[in-house]
């Protein structure tokens, strides 16, 4: 390892590149100059050598004195921002806020106070740096900052965010507690679904939670997969982030259905029996399900509209935007060239190119057919949510926002080099995974985001917000820092790489503040201490595993009830576990070992597993709320019994556990060595379970009841 040199070091720190960090076991870790560099090289910045890092940190001084306004200043209501104005010495100019809503707010300078004035010479002209005023009033929004010097204007985003998200009313009340449902929506099926659980379902399974007590359905990220075979599984690795996979269409809710002819509505139907048949496989068949549901929306697309439908399709194209567009185009090119944009021909990887132009005018309907999927699941989205409300639920649906896409899909294309290159997204070593964790996923930019006023950010906070009462951030951390792994390195190889939190946070709860929602951050894994800190003070959930509640900082014993956060998700279990009746059984140790995945020998797994397993039970037993010898169901109740006793304002319980599945949804750290993300729900001997079936059975009922505080 090449040690790093302090000018080095002193260029990555002023890009946010870590030179050394603390590992999860405590110990210091001196990163290597070769990482180092590779980070910088994916933020623009090419150190091969002693005078290339003279350069770089010549042009970091350098270059806010060569710009008007900064790119963007993010700050919280109730602040007074400072913003930086460089005009060259002599020059006169005015300066005002144009709030979003239109109006006008004066704005005057810091000039004059005491302070000492900033200059610097550049290029023979002596620059001065004016501090403008902005006041501590502004309403929060996205507003511009208009500065004018004659006839030449310069413009900067400004984004005023608030102090803290509000609870909603329901649980603000002290001592206040909602549950609900947290799903996989593609392995919960009907006797309706085409092969694999869509938007209908998840309303129907709403419906009967709601009925229940039920204030809310976690569901797994919705984004766009692949609009061609082979199908991605993992909803954690999208194609794209603001946009949603059209699998979760359910057909016969598209209202153009009603204009199909009969021979066209037989067609339909056929379609749909195909699709029925996969409903009897093992696994869950995301290709074919595909084809068979993609036959039937493009004859319904063809359909004539009626002029409202027509109308509300055109405004929807319209408030996306060329985000929109360009997904749409990418799509339709994945069609001809396949998904790898990186192998299409050169003149096609380029978004904004005369080529690409020039195909989406040759291929306009395919396109537009590709934008009115978004439309549809943009109306059903807004049904399920509506419906949840109009059942009963307070927060109704709370969707999940993956950490990052995949490197080949439509974002990795049509946000350029928003996305870094070069580079992926992981996890550094920890207890569950001391190699590490290599997500094959490109991470933003931060020096990108800022110059775009964090504009790709925001439109896909605000789309995953659109049709939701709350926002699940899955990685929350990475809002802070994300761990970048240079390509052809290990996942351990990698260093932490630092964003603008205040921006990034302070933008989610701008976002989620509009929507009424609330914002839970799954926020396990290596953490900075004062990060947890940081987001519940600015309002958002943490995420609690009752296997994981420990005091850590003290002797690893289960902490008490009491003792839990207050803000946040309190859960049994997560997707990245066994359903809470297999992890009693300890089959995560037996997969574990079948694939080879076990430091030590499946004897001592077996026995330090069992051992925190009957630790956490015995203590369910002290408190009377498991009797000797209770079988395992008994134990799933207690186990969520328990979760009432906490002051956690959220609790989850998941459809995996109604159902007294067994079987793993997902095990990190494998590919195809196991079928994640394919396994359908099913019972406890294997067998898949549909809805109907599941919303008659006393045991999902009973459970339910058991964290249902108002019942």
């Amino acid at each position: 390892m090449t040690e790093l040199s302090p000018r080095l070091s002193a260029l990555a720190e002023a890009y946010g590149v870590a030179t050394e960090f603390w590992d999860w076991q405590g110990r210091h870790v001196q990163v290597s100059a070769e990482t180092v560099g590779a980070a910088l090289a994916a933020l623009g910045v090419q150190v091969a050598d002693e005078a290339d890092v003279e350069a770089a940190l010549a042009e970091v001084d350098r270059r806010p004195w060569t710009r008007v306004l900064p790119p963007v200043v993010v700050t919280g209501q109730g602040r007074r921002p400072e913003v930086p104005v460089h005009v060259a010495e002599g020059v006169r100019f005015e300066a005002r806020v144009v709030l979003e809503d239109g109006h006008v707010h004066e704005v005057g300078t810091l000039e004059g106070d005491g302070r000492p004035r900033a200059t610097r010479e550049l290029d023979g002209v002596t620059v001065v740096r004016v501090p403008l005023d902005l006041g501590e009033d502004l309403p929060l929004g996205w507003h511009t900052v208009e500065v004018a010097a004659g006839r030449n204007v310069r413009r900067m985003p400004l984004v005023v965010t608030p102090a803290r998200l509000e609870l909603p009313e329901v649980l603000a009340e002290e001592g206040s507690q909602s549950w609900g449902l947290m799903t996989q929506l593609y392995a919960m099926r009907s006797d309706e679904s085409w092969g694999i659980g869509d938007l209908a379902d998840l309303g129907d399974a709403g419906a009967w939670a709601a009925g229940l007590g039920a204030d809310f359905v976690l569901v797994n990220p919705l984004h766009a997969a692949e609009p061609v075979p082979p199908i991605e599984p993992s909803p954690y690795l999208p194609t794209s982030r603001r946009f949603v996979n059209p699998l979760y269409i359910r057909v016969e809710d598209v209202p153009e259905v009603a204009y199909l002819s009969a021979a066209e509505r037989q067609l339909v139907e056929w379609h749909a029996d195909d699709a029925k048949r996969y409903l009897d496989l093992d696994l869950i068949e995301r290709d074919a399900v595909w084809m068979a549901k993609e036959a039937a929306l493009r004859m319904i697309f063809r359909q004539r509209r009626s002029l409202r439908r027509a109308r509300a399709f055109h405004a929807f194209v319209e408030r996306e935007g060329q985000g929109l567009v360009d997904y749409a185009t990418w799509c339709a090119l994945s069609q001809v060239h396949g998904t790898w944009w990186r192998s299409w021909p050169e003149e096609l990887q380029d978004p904004r190119g005369a080529a690409v132009e020039a195909f989406r005018e040759k291929h306009a309907d395919e396109v537009e057919f590709h934008c009115w999927l978004q439309w549809i699941l943009d109306d059903q989205l807004a049904r399920v949510q509506r419906d949840l409300v109009d059942t009963g639920m307070s927060i109704g649906l709370i969707s999940d926002l993956a950490v990052g896409v995949h490197p080949d899909g439509a974002d990795a294309w049509g946000l350029g080099d928003a996305l870094a290159r070069g580079v992926t997204v992981g996890a550094p070593a920890d207890q569950y995974n001391q190699l590490g964790q290599d997500w094959s996923q490109p991470p933003w930019r931060p020096d990108k985001l800022a110059e775009l006023g964090y504009a790709p950010y925001r439109d896909m906070v605000r789309a995953a917000l659109r049709d939701s009462g709350g926002l699940r951030v899955d990685h929350v951390i990475g809002l802070f820092r994300l761990w970048w792994i240079p390509q052809g390195r290990k996942p351990f190889e990698g260093t932490y790489v630092r964003y603008d939190h205040e921006a990034t946070i302070g933008i989610l709860l701008l976002e989620a503040h509009r929507a009424g929602a609330v914002v839970v951050g799954e926020d396990l894994g290596t953490v900075e201490p004062w990060v947890r800190d940081y987001l519940r003070d600015r309002g958002v959930m943490g995420t609690s595993i009752l296997w994981f509640e420990r005091d850590w900082e003290g002797d690893g014993g289960l902490l008490e009830p009491q003792e839990w956060r207050e803000l946040c998700l309190a859960t049994v279990t997560t997707h990245d576990l066994p359903p809470t009746a297999g992890y009693l059984e300890g089959v995560h140790v037996e997969l574990r070992h079948r694939l080879g995945l076990l430091d030590r020998s499946l004897e001592e797994e077996q026995a330090a597993d069992a051992a925190s397993r009957d630790e956490v039970l015995a203590d369910l037993r002290r408190r009377g709320l498991l009797r000797e010898g209770a079988p395992v169901p008994e134990q799933v109740e207690a186990l969520h019994a328990f979760l009432t006793r906490t002051p956690a304002k959220l609790l989850g319980v998941s459809v995996s556990d109604l159902a007294g599945d067994k079987r793993v949804i997902n095990q990190p750290g494998t590919d195809e060595e196991y079928p994640n993300w394919r396994v359908p729900l099913a019972g406890p001997e294997g067998h898949a379970v549909r809805l109907e079936e599941l919303f008659t059975w006393r045991s999902a009922r009973r459970l339910a009841r058991t964290v249902d505080q108002g019942h």
